[in-house]
């Protein structure tokens, strides 16, 4: 670092001061995500020992879970490319960088780029990760305006970092309304909780626009200015995002390759299905679904591009982005298998020791706290979202039934912590990553503030909101009638 850089940076005040701290503590010392990863397995796996498993247990537990979320990775894997060819399309790239002009100074564009991060997160967290990461380039690509890089990749994340499970595509509060989604000793348990009980009490809407202003003003402050600022250039990233000139035809064979008319007819094949959707299935439960905003956007994408030829370059181009969710993402769900399924001495498992101890030590009003520290502690080993929630939720909501917590807030309690773990785990960083070129120790000097700031507010947020619920007997849908 330049002397000039270390005056800048130690003249920095409040936040973006300990921004700026956070931020060279974490290039020098926060490793690579992938290291990140290989040490979680290692962690896990000699807990898992000093719990009474046999070395046989964790070694199957670890190769029998590696592949478990191979969906998974596919869907975020596509994420990032769906991402990349819609945005790279001539007519979203045009609105992009509409957007990219709206902000005037260094300190608004960061704290633009997370108030639209968390805003389309609302909507769909996948939608939220490549759009935020998309609108950050598009301003580092601005010439008259100096912006820190790291700090607009950081407010991108804000979206997952902050209220993703508290929208639409929360993974939780979609598997509760969802009685043919849910395991039958869940079901026994909480009955079907439908989004009213969840992410539409005011309880959680309240809180969902409290840590959107939040996160905000963090982001505005503490992002870097003057000669502390460092900018992509700097940081050695192409910013490059044009797609390659068109090329010409040049035989008969590849004329539907430069032809509209197969886009338009795969358009209109999708357009219609996403009506049936419509007509056939509660709206919430469409727009929600990963899958199908996947289908959507790669259609899109292709139709956007006007040509098979101009979509295939933009795929080419995206595709290496995706190395890193490729080789990590198994890591994570072999992660995942040892906490949750190599059983101790005592038959239990790791992560039922870990909801016994704080449930026991959460009894009367403690019971949110209790419940959102161990989603915090949890998620920081295991960040699956909706995954883990189906491994919890049985122990966690019958505990919150002894103690007469509300159910649905339960579900909330675990949403508004569930997003503070990925402010320190990089797993759901890494499409972002792909998108900005960055690595996690870039970001992470930045999303660590926003996790210092928030944790005590959720904690506050969870115990304050949680007096104002009642408790209400869960009501358990009849089973089907069997044929005779």
């Amino acid at each position: 670092m330049s002397t000039a850089t270390t005056r800048s940076a130690g003249s920095e005040k409040g936040l973006a001061r300990v921004a700026q701290a956070l931020a060279r503590w974490t290039e020098k010392w926060f490793p690579d995500a992938y290291i990140f990863a290989l040490a979680g397995v290692v962690i896990v796996a000699l807990a898992a020992l000093l719990n009474g498993s046999t070395p046989q247990d964790v070694a199957d537990s670890f190769g029998n879970g590696f592949w478990d979320l191979t969906a998974f990775t596919l869907q975020m894997s596509m994420v990032v490319l769906t991402g990349y060819v819609v945005a790279t399309s001539p007519p979203v790239a045009k609105l992009i960088a509409r957007l990219a002009r709206v902000p005037q100074t260094a300190t608004t564009a960061v704290s633009f780029v997370a108030f639209l991060s968390m805003s389309v997160s609302f909507l769909n967290w996948g939608l939220s990760i490549v759009f935020g990461g998309l609108l950050a380039r598009a301003i580092a690509r601005r010439t008259d305006l100096r912006v820190d890089y790291r700090a607009l990749g950081a407010a991108a994340f804000m979206g997952l970092g902050a209220v993703w499970a508290l929208g639409l595509s929360s993974s939780a509060a979609q598997l509760q309304a969802t009685a043919a989604s849910l395991p039958p000793a869940l079901l026994e348990v909480t009955g079907v909780l439908d989004f009213g009980k969840t992410i539409f009490t005011w309880q959680s809407l309240l809180t969902c626009a409290i840590l959107i202003v939040l996160t905000t003003v963090i982001a505005h402050l503490s992002a870097p200015k003057g000669e502390a600022i460092r900018t992509a250039t700097e940081l050695g990233v192409d910013l490059d995002d044009t797609p390659e000139p068109a090329s010409t035809r040049e035989r008969p064979g590849e004329w539907l390759e430069y032809s509209p008319i197969l886009p338009m007819l795969m358009g209109l094949l999708t357009a219609g299905w996403l009506v049936s959707q419509f007509v056939t299935k509660p709206f919430l439960s469409v727009i929600s679904s990963l899958n199908g905003y996947l289908l959507v956007f790669l259609i899109l994408g292709l139709v956007l591009h006007r040509t098979p030829r101009n979509f295939l370059q933009a795929v080419t181009k995206a595709v290496p982005a995706t190395a890193g969710i490729l080789v990590q993402f198994p890591l994570y769900a072999a992660m995942a298998a040892i906490l949750t399924k190599a059983e101790g001495g005592s038959g239990t498992t790791l992560s039922e020791h870990l909801a016994t101890f704080f449930t026991n030590i959460g009894a009367g009003g403690a019971f949110a706290v209790v419940i959102a520290l161990y989603t915090v502690i949890l998620g920081i080993f295991v960040p699956s979202g909706g995954g883990k929630w189906l491994v919890e939720a049985p122990y966690v909501m019958q505990s919150a039934t002894d103690v007469e917590m509300n159910l649905g807030w339960t579900v909330q309690i675990y949403n508004i912590a569930e997003a503070l773990p990925n402010l320190i785990n990089p797993f759901f960083m890494l499409p972002l990553l792909a998108v900005l070129k960055l690595r996690a120790r870039d970001l992470v000097g930045f999303t660590f503030l926003q996790f210092i700031i928030h944790l005590p507010v959720v904690l506050l947020l969870v115990w304050l909101l949680g007096m104002t619920f009642t408790f209400e007997p869960p009501v358990i849908p009849a089973p089907a009638p069997t044929a005779p």
